[in-house]
């Protein structure tokens, strides 16, 4: 599933300079990002349930 996001300007050097130096893609980091992220939040909000 492809999808679009904006980020900030400085969040995106950050993201290009990560990518860059590790020679990873940044959709790669992308995906970690948001993997990791969803675990913190289904962690946090589903177990108020």
């Amino acid at each position: 599933m492809a999808t679009s996001i904006r980020l900030d300007s400085a969040i995106e050097q950050r993201l290009d300079n990560l990518a860059a130096q590790t020679g990873r893609t940044k959709a790669y980091y992308l995906r970690e990002l948001v993997t990791d992220g969803l675990e913190d939040l289904e962690d946090l909000y589903l177990a108020e349930q």
